[in-house]
């Protein structure tokens, strides 16, 4: 792979006007990776408004020294480019941000305040348009090596880099997560020490690093990571409640597995991330909801308590109000019973009703991760696909009169007759023929053909209007037909 154009014209035009310039960061670790960078940084010894009068097409609103470019490229990668001066940092004072920054001379200075090997490489500009291999890439900390042993380590010494930012704990997590890395020994140890300096940091950064976490492939080893490393203990301690807390005759694992298992198949079926942090939370009212002990303990009440306690944990942590109402309505209803045979049609439609036409996929899908995180063979039995079915059934807006594209009113109107029995005829007798040919549901072709209709007999608009009828019943047996094969029921 290698950097796309617009990046070495922006490296070129900085080195032209005798200023030193470096793609930087992670990106670099994206390129060695052999990954499509999602952004990219720069950075050089040019000073802000150095960089704001090579590229007049910019905005810079921050206090890092960052000045973003505007790029006319259609790839969104590049379509703004971040470009930060040279720069070191002073102490931390609240574990955030740092006390003072000054802008400096080496890109040494600035590869040495980066938190990971790894993020802390640097591309500096080779014959143009060539492929990496022509780049020169500076590695002050191995990142390459560290990179070819998939390995997350910090840069220098590991105490000091999360004392400067405790978000860098969760980001640590993350990048392991995300890469299937591990976490080098020493880096791990640190991260463990540092736990507690995360209560210092914003929950709307912690919330963002998460969701990196939850919607990638590996979500179950990131949060068990989280876990592991104390960290979860400052996110969602509700979670550890379950450790060791044993189920019944019905689950063979403890109620922290099964909703870590539950969020494994979630990230596994490539689930959303609503169906994902419900599977992860599905589960979390249990604890507090259990009675007695052993084969026959009971959780009674569990999805109420669940959701509830759903609700207080990601608004903690700064979620949306519509991805917050989604998950709480999911862990609400999870427990919603169907079995064939005995759950009737007005059943599902009261059941789609509470959770909402938009989050039925949704509680199909976790019922088919909490399942599976449960130790049973089948994610999806027939009683399931069978629900599928009725759900179907229960949106499915059957075909009738009102798809027609002219009303009672148009009929009326047009044949200048009074509100009687026979406009509904005539509409029956405009569906069959729509039924026939449903390109013929044009206003304009029923507006002209309502004039030779309303000639007919009563006698003979009755005739058309059940010929109507039965194709319309015809109809809507193919339907379900068609449904009950898609969802390999009977």
């Amino acid at each position: 792979m290698k950097p796309p154009q617009e990046i070495v014209d922006i490296l070129e035009k900085l080195k032209k006007a005798d200023f030193e310039a470096f793609v930087v960061g992670g990106c670099v670790r994206d390129l060695l990776l052999g990954v499509k960078p999602k952004d990219w940084d720069i950075t050089t010894n040019a000073k802000p408004e150095e960089i704001q009068k090579l590229f007049p097409e910019n905005f810079y609103d921050n206090n890092f020294g960052t000045v973003t470019i505007i790029t006319k490229s259609n790839d969104e990668s590049v379509k703004q480019v971040q470009i930060t001066p040279y720069r070191t940092e002073e102490t931390y004072t609240d574990k955030r941000h740092p006390d003072k920054i000054t802008f400096g001379s080496k890109i040494e200075d600035d590869l040495a305040r980066r938190d990971f090997t790894i993020n802390a490489l640097a591309l500096d500009l080779g014959i143009k348009n060539q492929e990496l291999g022509a780049w020169r890439i500076i590695d002050l900390f191995d990142g390459q090596n560290d990179l070819k042993n998939k390995i997350i380590r910090a840069v220098g010494e590991p105490d000091q880099r999360f004392n400067e930012d405790a978000l860098r704990l969760v980001r640590a997590v993350r990048f392991a997560t995300e890469l299937g890395f591990e976490i080098e020994s020493k880096t791990l140890e640190a991260i463990k020490k540092a736990a507690p300096n995360l209560q210092m940091i914003s929950k709307e950064r912690i919330k963002d690093e998460l969701i990196k976490i939850i919607i990638s492939e590996r979500a179950k080893e990131g949060i068990l990571l989280l876990k592991d490393t104390g960290l979860l203990h400052y996110i969602i301690p509700e979670l550890e409640q379950g450790l060791g807390v044993t189920q019944n005759k019905h689950h063979i694992y403890t109620v922290f597995d099964h909703n870590i298992y539950s969020l494994g198949y979630a990230a596994e079926f490539g689930f959303n991330l609503e169906v994902r942090l419900a599977a992860l939370l599905h589960d979390v009212g249990k604890p507090r909801a259990k009675k007695g002990d052993g084969p026959e303990a009971t959780f009674y009440g569990h999805d109420v308590v669940g959701a509830k306690m759903t609700a207080q944990i990601l608004e903690r942590l700064k979620f949306s109000r519509e991805i917050i109402e989604k998950v709480v309505t999911l862990v609400r209803y999870h427990l919603f019973y169907y079995d064939v045979g005995q759950v009737t049609m007005p059943a599902v439609r009261r059941l789609v009703n509470k959770v909402g036409p938009d989050n039925i996929k949704g509680l199909v899908n976790l019922r088919i991760a909490e399942r599976k995180g449960s130790g049973v063979p089948k994610a999806k039995p027939y009683r399931l696909r069978h629900f599928e079915f009725m759900v179907e059934k229960a949106l499915h807006e059957p075909i009738s009169v009102k798809d027609l594209k002219v009303s009672g009113y148009d009929v009326m109107n047009n044949l200048g007759i009074q509100p009687g029995p026979k406009v509904g005829l005539l509409l029956d007798a405009l569906m069959n023929e729509v039924l026939d040919d449903p390109k013929r549901n044009k206003k304009e072709y029923l507006l002209k053909r309502l004039l030779g209709l309303g000639k007919l007999s009563e006698g003979k608009l009755k005739e058309l209007a059940k010929e109507g009828e039965l194709k319309i019943g015809e109809s809507e047996e193919r339907w379900e037909e068609e449904v009950k094969k898609k969802h390999y029921v009977k």
